[in-house]
């Protein structure tokens, strides 16, 4: 087996939470094009997660994200990992139809060791992550959306959920 030098990581998971946290980033990009949450705090008993979006989101709309997350989970997805050296994820092979599609380096810190961890869960999301997960997204639980919050000015959602 390989061994492969990683950046340090500063934080424990709750790793049902955190895998959580990639299937909202997912669902969030789909149904509001946005990106990847800038701010996120992720715990065991209560978690929040903050995204910039184009309108306030109704609550048929926050319904219909509780509703596709756990759709997601009861659909008992692969939770796997892949390690890619930086310069494999070329434009081409990010771009619609690549083989590492959607995969940005954008959070990695400047020191971001040559090669990376990439999280799977399934055909639905990949990402760099160096944290802990589950490895099917039916370990996660029930997605509870405890409630959310909107920034006008700033045009952030705050979403704040737990996993049961």
């Amino acid at each position: 087996m390989n061994e492969f030098v990683l950046n340090a990581h500063n934080k424990e998971e709750h790793p049902q939470s955190h895998t959580a946290e990639h299937l909202l980033n997912q669902t969030m990009i789909r149904m509001f094009g946005c990106g990847r949450s800038g701010n996120a705090h992720i715990e065991r008993k209560k978690s929040k997660i903050t995204y910039v979006v184009d309108h306030k989101p109704d609550r048929k709309e926050e319904k219909a994200i509780a509703d596709r997350m756990n759709e997601l989970i009861e659909m008992d997805l692969p939770v796997t990992f892949e390690f890619v050296n930086i310069a494999d994820l070329t434009e081409e092979n990010t771009a619609p139809g690549g083989k590492y599609y959607g995969v940005t380096l954008e959070k990695l810190p400047d020191d971001a060791s040559e090669v990376i961890r990439l999280v799977r869960i399934g055909d639905y999301d990949v990402c760099p992550c160096i944290g802990k997960h589950v490895r099917s997204t039916s370990q996660i639980g029930r997605f509870e959306m405890l409630g959310t919050n909107w920034d006008e000015h700033l045009r952030t959602f705050r979403i704040r959920f737990k996993v049961i």
